[in-house]
């Protein structure tokens, strides 16, 4: 079986910590994004090879990634892209790869932004059993978020009978969460989707054509997930992962700080006599003094006598507070 992980996108949401770095390499305790994903897929024997999908701006970043990781299954497959406007879409990408790369084998298909609770084995164990293409569905528990993702409706056998793509008024909260298996034989209809002009920008979208024409299956979990798309989502990623305790990098300087409850101190970063709570400090970072709260400071950025909430301040900053 093959698996593709998506990390094309440029995170616009995200900025600035994402203007220079892929969102799926941000850090998650000692982990990062993309990294709790490749540990499921290298632990899974089904799994033969994992293409990661990505764009000619953000290549280096994974192939020195890679190089400095254990795993052994990704490779990476590159679209030709630099930049927002020129990317292909989602689908788009994924017909390219199945081209470029030759794919004919059945497939697993997840986003690299996710943070994902459930097992990838017990997904292609459903998927294995339905023998048809099946997505992985979450109950996200408000109608407001539901109209950000694909809409799934399921009968009593989970089977699919209605998706609908982002839709202005949804009619329950099961969304589809960017993780789909699909059958060998479905791949070429990539091409059958996009040749019909069809929306080439989101996976669900090709699901939702998808589910007119054959079964398709959901498969419904209950624990967390996140999609790490915004500062906020990925401090609530970060706090689960955490649990309420902290994450200070061996390397990292901790002097007379309080720390509360999810605080990350990456590599080379220095906290002194500061309050920290629920934030993230990059390498190489300096806080002296102050409070931080459910903040994130980027790397070789000094903050100095100032209290913090709800800040996102990027690379190489400097931001005194005057003694005040």
């Amino acid at each position: 079986m093959h698996a593709i992980v998506l990390a094309g996108g440029y995170a616009t949401r995200l900025w600035p910590i994402t203007r220079n770095r892929p969102k799926m390499l941000l850090p998650i305790g000692e982990r990062t994004v993309i990294g709790t994903i490749f540990d499921a897929l290298e632990r899974d024997e089904r799994i033969d090879d994992v293409y990661v999908s990505t764009n000619e701006k953000f290549a280096p970043d994974f192939e020195a990634y890679l190089e400095e990781s254990e795993f052994e299954k990704p490779e990476l497959s590159v679209e030709e892209t630099t930049a927002e406007d020129e990317k292909f879409g989602v689908v788009g990408a994924l017909a390219q790869l199945v081209d470029r790369e030759g794919l004919t084998d059945d497939t697993l298909v997840v986003a690299g932004d996710n943070l994902i609770s459930f097992e990838v084995a017990d997904f292609l164990d459903a998927f294995e059993a339905n023998d048809a293409p099946t997505l992985a569905s979450y109950d996200v528990g408000s109608y407001d978020r539901a109209s950000s993702y694909g809409l799934v409706e399921l009968d009593d056998d989970d089977r699919v009978i209605d998706f609908q793509e982002k839709p202005d008024d949804p009619k329950s909260t099961l969304v589809s969460i960017a993780c789909y298996g699909f059958p060998g034989e479905t791949l070429p209809k990539l091409e059958a989707y996009l040749a019909d002009d069809n929306n080439p920008d989101e996976p669900g979208w090709f699901v939702q054509w998808l589910q007119n024409r054959e079964p398709v299956y959901g498969f419904t979990f209950d624990e967390a997930w996140f999609d790490i798309g915004t500062p906020e989502s990925y401090l609530d990623a970060v706090a689960w992962y955490l649990d309420g305790g902290t994450y200070v990098h061996p390397d990292a300087d901790v002097d007379g700080a309080t720390l509360g409850e999810n605080v990350q101190v990456l590599a080379g970063a220095t906290v002194d006599d500061a309050t920290v709570e629920s934030s993230i400090v990059f390498p190489e970072a300096t806080i002296v003094g102050g409070e931080l709260r459910r903040s994130i400071v980027d790397e070789n950025t000094q903050v100095e006598g100032l209290n913090l909430s709800g800040a996102v301040i990027g690379a190489h900053t400097e931001l005194n507070g005057g003694g005040t």
